[in-house]
This record gives structure tokens, C-alpha cells and sequence, in this order.
């Protein structure tokens, strides 16, 4: 029993050891932190290593504040304030803040100034729609991405700091059960919509 013990010890000691690893150093060493590796409608998408990493807060010429350096939040805001002339009046707060479970589905959020949208809604995703993730253990703070491709079976997002191995696109499925439509993404909680 007490070997049973040390290993189950030991391989808990193991995880924590390559978790803390994961999230402090940077593996992709072909890749510069700050350097471009995509883009939508004129606006970059910039590599950030491991999700942790901050290189210092991004804001626009009037003091506008875009959020962390290359954060996914940084990205969404730089890219709502870029491509499609948007200010949100509360311009802080994590990635996971910018959905609030307390809005009807196609209600306003007043913090950001868009409408928001519940997944499953009865209101289809859009090209520019800013999609909102849930937290999890490795990442408390949630996700935000753009959707830059919308068909009637799946959509196409891009995403800044998704980690240091993970791509700036993915595709996930896109479902209609009666009048709502559904991203196949459980950590989707919704998307918000500038009107």
C-alpha cells in the first residue's frame, strides 16, 4: 500500500513539475514572441509563447487601453477598435468578463457596448463576432477569439495566445436543433455582436 502510495506521489509530483514547466517557459523556440503569425481584415495576430507570458499593456494613440501584450483579449479589443471603429466603455478585465450570464440572449452588454449572444441561441454566429470561453483548471481566465468564417455546418475563428503548439485558426462544427444554433464547443459560453 505504501508503494501504491509513493507512486501515485510521485506521478502527481511529476504533473505538477511539467505543469509549472508548461506555463513558464516557452518550448516553441522557432517562433519569436511579438512576431506576426496571422492576420484578419489588416489586423495581426502575434505569437506569444507560453499563455502565461505578458510583454507590457498595448494601447491605442488616444490612451484607448487594448489589453495585455499578446494576449487573446488584446487581440479581440485591437481588433473591434481597429477593423470596426468599437470602443468598449469597461476596457478591462479577463477574457471570461466580457460574457455576462446575467444578459437574455440578443440583450445589450452594456459593458462592451455589443450584443450578446448565448450558445445555443437563435441568433446564427457572424463573420466578427467575438466569441467568449469559459475558464478551466489550466486557464482560469477564459479565452476570447474572432469568428472569421461562418458556414451552415461549421465556423472558423482566430485566436491570439491560444499556447506557444496550438494554431491562430480552428474549425469547430456548427449545429441547428429546433430554432437554436450551437457551436460544438463546450468552454463556448457565447458571442457578442457590434449591432
Amino acid at each position: 500500500m505504501k508503494r501504491i502510495f509513493k507512486v501515485i506521489l510521485g506521478l502527481v509530483f511529476i504533473g505538477l513539475l511539467g505543469f509549472w514547466a508548461f506555463k513558464k517557459y516557452n518550448f516553441d523556440a522557432t517562433t519569436a514572441i511579438g512576431q506576426k503569425i496571422d492576420e484578419l481584415n489588416g489586423v495581426d495576430v502575434y505569437y506569444n509563447g507560453r499563455v502565461t507570458h505578458v510583454s507590457g499593456r498595448n494601447t491605442a494613440s488616444d490612451g484607448y487601453n487594448l489589453g495585455l501584450k499578446y494576449q487573446c483579449v488584446e487581440f479581440v479589443k485591437r481588433y473591434y477598435f481597429e477593423h470596426l471603429n468599437h470602443k468598449m466603455p469597461d476596457s478591462y478585465g479577463h477574457a471570461k468578463d466580457f460574457y455576462s450570464s446575467g444578459i437574455k440572449d440578443g440583450g445589450k452588454n452594456d459593458r462592451r457596448n455589443l450584443t450578446q449572444y448565448k450558445n445555443p441561441s437563435v441568433f446564427k454566429p457572424q463573420n466578427d463576432d467575438l466569441l467568449v470561453y469559459s475558464g478551466t483548471a489550466f486557464n482560469k481566465y477564459g479565452h476570447v477569439a474572432i469568428v472569421s468564417k461562418v458556414s451552415e455546418n461549421e465556423i472558423e475563428i482566430i485566436q491570439q495566445n491560444p499556447g506557444p503548439f496550438a494554431n491562430s485558426r480552428e474549425i469547430y462544427a456548427l449545429t441547428k436543433t429546433g430554432d437554436k444554433w450551437k457551436v460544438n464547443n463546450d468552454r463556448i459560453v457565447g458571442w457578442l455582436r457590434k449591432e
